[in-house]
């Protein structure tokens, strides 16, 4: 039982670190390294990350600079930023690349909260996947005897507390990102 109900907190866990690493690349108006996370650089016919090649750093708030640790990968690194969906036109000055980060749009916040709103909904359904996935065991091991009536109750509240629990920390960090979306 426990055991069950343990392998269901590590996966709700792994669920709110999902959404959370999700909102971590969603760009908010300010320079955030973690935007480049997606981006994958051909680096000798090996699909690199650019945070594995080079320095990424935030000079200003609104601009990333980016200085690759070897400088024939400069031209590479830039085409993989403008192949990717960050939607932003990197500009190289023959040492470093710079990526900055314009001024969010009204329009554009109000599409990047229906966005993170989307992704905190994802993470819920995740949650309660899981939570479906317990139940089942659970009422697979009364039907074997395995365990009694009452214990089935009581770890369906178990589990149950657990899925609230996790959806309100989802809440909590999807409210958060919407603020830091919205605040100009």
């Amino acid at each position: 039982m426990k055991d069950v109900i343990n392998t269901a907190k590590d996966k709700m866990g792994k669920c709110v670190a999902a959404v959370e690493t999700e909102y971590a690349s969603i760009r908010a108006g300010r320079a955030n390294p973690a935007v480049l996370d997606k981006v994958t650089v051909d680096y000798y016919g090996v699909p690199t990350q650019i945070n594995a090649m080079a320095a990424v750093a935030v000079s200003e708030a609104r601009v990333l600079v980016i200085t690759p640790w070897d400088a024939s990968t400069l031209k590479s690194i830039e085409k993989a930023i403008l192949a990717s969906d960050i939607g932003i036109t990197p500009t190289n000055d023959g040492k470093a690349i710079r990526i900055t980060f314009p001024q969010l749009t009204e329009e554009r916040r109000k599409e990047l909260c229906k966005q993170v709103k989307k992704i905190a909904e994802e993470g819920k359904v995740a949650v309660r996947n899981v939570r479906r996935d317990a139940m089942e065991k659970f009422k697979a091991m009364k039907k074997n005897n395995e365990i009694t009536e009452d214990d089935l109750k009581n770890c369906e509240k178990d589990v149950q507390k657990l899925t609230d629990k996790y959806c309100d920390e989802m809440d909590a960090a999807c409210s958060a990102k919407e603020k830091e979306i919205m605040t100009v």
